[in-house]
């Protein structure tokens, strides 16, 4: 039986999954998704800043106390794979993707749902709006057109993100995580080995 991704928990992050899933934003389409995110970061007195391919970064202050700690940066793309089933009257620059909960999965009618890597995204926007959370200095990166060629890592510049750890919410292994040392990795970004 299927069921609105609304019921499920955490809330707050399966409620921007959703909003991420009403806005197209196939690879080379993505600037709806960052416009949104920048008026997200708006609306929620955050710092951001943007580079000339597209990418963004908004930036969360430290909670009191935690000022001194390492600045963590956490990533995602914006960009998903636009893929339908066959005769299927679907446009990807303009139709929104229709997520639903069926057994225990989240699906979407007729097309790829987007969560690689719209759930990265979801939950990066669930901590940027959460008030509860003690954390230090965070960095929220959101790269463009990941699927088609890693286009948004390859043209980050040095300093666009100041963060000494990476967080990449983009891992394929249920229940583990990669960070990697931004400093470390900026060489290997520009030089295009990105991990």
């Amino acid at each position: 039986m299927k069921e609105d991704i609304l019921h499920l928990e955490p809330s707050v992050v399966w409620k921007y999954f959703k909003h991420i899933c009403g806005i197209p934003h196939p690879s080379g389409k993505e600037k709806r998704l960052a416009e949104w995110i920048q008026s997200f970061a708006r609306e929620h007195g955050l710092a951001f800043r943007t580079d000339e391919v597209g990418n963004t970064v908004v930036v969360k202050p430290a909670t009191k106390g935690m000022k001194n700690r390492k600045t963590v940066v956490l990533q995602a793309h914006l960009d998903m794979v636009p893929q339908k089933n066959e005769g299927v009257p679907h446009d990807f620059e303009t139709d929104p993707i229709l997520p639903y909960a069926e057994e225990g999965w989240v699906k979407a009618t007729n097309t790829t749902l987007g969560a690689d890597n719209g759930i990265g995204v979801a939950a990066m926007l669930a901590i940027l709006s959460s008030g509860d959370l003690m954390h230090g200095p965070i960095e929220t990166l959101f790269t463009v057109e990941e699927e088609t060629g890693l286009t948004g890592a390859f043209h980050l510049k040095p300093g666009f993100i100041t963060g000494d750890l990476l967080i990449n919410t983009d891992s394929e292994e249920e229940g583990h995580f990669l960070h990697r040392l931004c400093r470390r990795y900026q060489y290997q970004w520009k030089n295009k080995l990105y991990h």
